[in-house]
């Protein structure tokens, strides 16, 4: 049986800064576990028939939660549009809504940095679940040289980010059991949802001239795209985007640009644009005219309300920018996806340009 969840103490977190580090050290473990044990006051109660209260980190965690659990749960996301994970600091509201929650969704592979330290240990009192560490296992993880380790950006490949689906269609029903079956029924018209996304994404990035298959975005978000569906990415930041790229990163780049005769690059809606417009620069005068091919999300979705703030429309609108940009055909969407597209207003073709 859960505990009731514990409510930190904002003195504590007001202090400590969430950003990506390396793992933490002895002592810096030490002094989280004493501050979770110092954690004042217990959360509110939640009635019987009232909707339990998911906190999700990411956008992309609690698309997929508040569609599962639609009419069961109340789901609220921490980091929403815009909001760079990576660089991400908590608020005295996001510790009101921690210390109140009945369920905790959280990505884990370092994507939180220190706040998934802190997560992690919540567990004790709240049911806490580090969704992609528990969907993806290591032989499907992208290592990489930095301090992460590992590369967090999992959501990037559909047929990977699927597999969270009975996880979190899991740790629901086990906060609200009454709601498991129709949990359940969802989760499998999700996983048949995602699967059609999944093959619709592959089918336009292959119209894409095969020359033209790179992909330069501003920071390293999209390897699991490029490993996916054929893509060569070319990020000019490393996984996180806690360092400014160097000069010779930005230089690189461009040649990269240049040497393949790709069209267009991109950036993201949480990053600064000038690092793409360097590169842009660099490449101009290596003798290569290319453009901007349009914003793409890679740590947050679009806002709440629209076809982007989902996590299917976050995916087919990045395909849709980088398939056009770079020479391809935008194919139209498949037929498991029309409810989705009919309830977002959304066309199942574009129109010819």
């Amino acid at each position: 049986m859960f505990r009731p969840a514990s409510t930190f103490s904002y003195a504590f977190l007001k202090a400590w800064r969430w950003r990506p580090a390396p793992p933490l050290g002895a002592n810096r473990v030490a002094t989280l576990l004493m501050a979770l044990t110092l954690a004042l006051g217990l959360g509110s109660a939640r009635a019987q028939d009232a909707p339990a209260r998911v906190v999700a980190t990411v956008g992309m965690i609690g698309d997929l939660a508040a569609e599962l659990g639609a009419g069961c749960t109340e789901v609220n996301t921490l980091m929403g549009p815009g909001i760079d994970p990576h660089l991400y600091q908590a608020t005295s509201g996001d510790v009101r809504d921690l210390g109140r929650a009945d369920l905790i969704l959280y990505a884990g592979l370092t994507l939180e940095g220190q706040l998934g330290e802190v997560l992690g240990r919540f567990s004790e009192r709240t049911p806490t679940v580090a969704v992609a560490e528990e969907a993806v296992g290591p032989e499907d993880r992208i290592r990489t040289s930095s301090a992460y380790g590992v590369d967090p950006h999992v959501w990037m490949d559909v047929s990977l980010w699927v597999r969270t689906v009975p996880v979190i269609a899991d740790a629901l029903g086990e906060v609200v059991p009454a709601c498991a079956d129709a949990v359940r029924e969802r989760a499998d018209a999700l996983e048949t949802s995602l699967a059609a996304l999944h093959a619709w994404i592959g089918e336009a990035v292959a119209t894409v001239p095969e020359s033209q298959r790179v992909l330069v975005t501003a920071h390293d978000a999209f390897a699991y795209f490029g490993r996916a569906y054929g893509v060569q990415v070319a990020g000019i930041q490393g996984v996180s985007t806690e360092a400014e790229p160097s000069i010779a990163d930005i230089r690189a780049t461009a040649e990269t640009l240049a040497q393949a005769g790709v069209p267009a690059v991109f950036v993201e809606t949480t990053i600064n644009p000038r690092t793409i417009q360097a590169v842009l620069d660099a490449a101009a005068d290596l003798g290569h005219d290319a453009r901007r091919g349009g914003s793409l999300y890679s740590d947050a979705m679009g806002e709440p309300g629209t076809a982007e703030g989902t996590y299917i429309g976050m995916l087919r609108s990045n395909t849709v920018a980088i398939v056009s940009a770079l020479g391809g055909q935008v194919p139209p969407l498949p037929e498991a996806l029309r409810p989705w597209a009919e309830r977002h207003g959304v066309p199942m073709q574009l129109d010819a340009p």
